[in-house]
């Protein structure tokens, strides 16, 4: 799997790459903490930046281990300084292609988690980069609940494009996942 995490705050046919941690240089560039691979994010024309819209992206430098942006409007170390913690997102049609066997949150979201016999269990509504791993947020007849997003436990099934298509959650998985109570447990147990 590769970059991007949560749509939240970033509306529809969005992914969030990052968030802004402050100026580099004096001259506007903005340093961006970034959730994946930074090459990516360093390949787009434009971002889209909370509360400030879509904006151009003039320069990207490589930074260790994140990237410096210089934006379109955004000229000086106090321009910078101003977008400290927004987060940074991408129009998802923008994100470069994966190479094979690797995918984007985004393209998770709305497929279905199967049970091991192929029985629906609910819809991926959203995926979380918690820091340590990656979560599923799996809509089901009880409510949402946290699914850890890693083998053994999940598996994505790719269609006939070798995309993702949709997951299935195996017999390796602990129980309870998707029970109210059992998710909460499982997340005390990480």
């Amino acid at each position: 799997m590769t970059g991007a995490a949560s749509t939240a705050g970033g509306g529809q046919d969005r992914t969030r790459l990052g968030y802004f941690l402050g100026p580099h240089g004096v001259k506007g560039g903005v340093k961006v903490f970034v959730l994946g691979d930074p090459t990516q994010l360093a390949a787009l024309g434009r971002v889209y930046v909370e509360k400030r819209g879509w904006l151009k992206v003039r320069r990207a430098e490589m930074l260790a281990p994140g990237v410096a942006l210089h934006l379109a409007g955004v000229v000086t170390r106090e321009g910078a300084e101003d977008l400290r913690g927004l987060n940074v997102y991408a129009a998802d049609a923008d994100l470069p292609e994966p190479e094979d066997g690797v995918y984007y949150y985004h393209e998770l979201r709305g497929l279905t988690l199967n049970g091991p016999a192929g029985e629906v269990l609910g819809e991926v509504v959203d995926v979380l980069d918690a820091g340590h791993q990656d979560l599923l947020v799996v809509r089901h007849a009880a409510g949402e609940a946290f699914v850890p997003l890693q083998a053994p436990y999940v598996t994505v099934n790719l269609g006939p494009r070798r995309r993702p298509a949709s997951l299935t959650l195996t017999g390796d998985a602990p129980a309870g996942l998707l029970d109210p109570d059992g998710a909460e447990e499982a997340g005390r147990a990480e």
